[in-house]
């Protein structure tokens, strides 16, 4: 069977269109991205795909199509994450020749929907676009798909329901032409996190018995493995000081988890702990589960979760760009006097 091709808009490195590739029912043949460091990336994970470092806006839509080999007449998914700012004006139909510096990048997503009419695309966002000026944000941008032709409804999903060890939520918005079910996923890890999403229990996939979803099974419901912890994502890391390097694992893999990272490798090239300075080793040494941890007179401000140590026993918290940062967020490794490295947060 012929797999379904896959256009990435925002593809950062392409792990979205990854997720599409790693299913074996799809082939991603092109990714748009601002960032050139990104796309260099993308093209690592998907040498075979046009990959363009480009403003999206700046792109003609009949040029993608040539420099991709895609058509509208062929079935072509289109995934992706724009940034949905300034909703002050969705205009569905604008020309897609037309060049308008004022189009929200999620009208360029809209766009790309509206020429190439793929039979399924996926958006996702932020879990505060549900709320956004009291849901009526979400409900411009449904309206904008119903008036091209496609049914779409969306969940808030948390990553820790799907095998990844970080308490990670996000929106999820399905669209499909007309006669295609839009059906999400049934999560395949337990656990029972608290939300900063929606309230609305009926919006969010839950793993059993939690969702509110008819049970798609007779008699006794199959029990879940547990959310992975932190610590079984990292366990076999040999421990690294601060500013210290380490290039080769020294255990071997303890889970089936750990075990996919690797792929059989026995190199590491990124587990190298930030060199903090000294007074920064100072406030991790007294590093807890929040800030309260910290004496005072080492810090003069700080978020709650700040300065503080991530939970071994439960997956990480929703970890940032400034994961080595521990002023910033909660990112300093469970035992370790360090902020999380680069290894550990590709790991997640």
């Amino acid at each position: 069977m012929s797999k379904l091709k896959v256009m990435d808009l925002f593809c950062g490195t392409g792990g979205f269109s990854k997720g599409f590739e790693n299913t074996g029912a799809f082939r991603v043949d092109y990714g748009v991205d601002l960032l050139p460091v990104a796309v260099e990336t993308f093209k690592m994970n998907h040498p075979e795909a046009v990959a363009l470092a480009d403003d999206i806006r700046s792109i003609r839509l009949n040029s993608v199509a040539e420099r991709a080999g895609l058509s509208p007449e062929e079935p072509t998914v289109i995934v992706g994450g724009p940034s949905c700012q300034g909703f002050s004006s969705i205009r569905p139909y604008r020309s897609t020749h037309e060049e308008d510096p004022r189009n929200t990048l999620f009208e360029e997503f809209a766009s790309y929907v509206n020429y190439f009419r793929p039979p399924v695309f996926v958006m996702e966002n932020v879990v505060g676009l549900a709320t956004h000026k009291k849901g009526s944000t979400i409900e411009q941008i449904q309206e904008c798909f119903d008036s091209l032709g496609y049914s779409s409804d969306w969940r808030i999903m948390n990553a820790a329901h799907f095998g990844v060890p970080q308490k990670r939520e996000r929106l999820v918005l399905i669209g499909a032409q007309s006669g295609i079910n839009i059906v999400f996923p049934v999560p395949t890890h337990a656990g029972q996190f608290k939300t900063i999403g929606v309230r609305d229990r009926s919006r969010h996939l839950l793993p059993l018995p939690f969702n509110d979803e008819p049970s798609l099974f007779a008699g006794e419901e199959p029990k879940l493995p547990d959310a992975l912890t932190a610590m079984e994502a990292i366990g076999d890391l040999p421990p690294v000081a601060a500013g210290e390097c380490i290039s080769e694992y020294d255990l071997p893999p303890q889970n089936d988890y750990q075990l996919a990272r690797r792929r059989n490798s026995i190199r590491l090239d990124w587990h190298v702990a930030t060199d903090h300075t000294k007074r920064m080793l100072d406030i991790i040494r007294h590093a807890g589960s929040n800030i309260a941890a910290i004496p005072q007179h080492l810090i003069s401000s700080g978020f709650s979760s700040s300065y503080s140590r991530l939970d071994p026993d439960y997956p990480a918290v929703t970890l940032t760009v400034n994961f080595v940062h521990p002023a910033s967020n909660k990112c300093i490794h469970p035992f370790s006097h360090h902020g999380l490295d680069p290894e550990i947060h590709i790991r997640h």
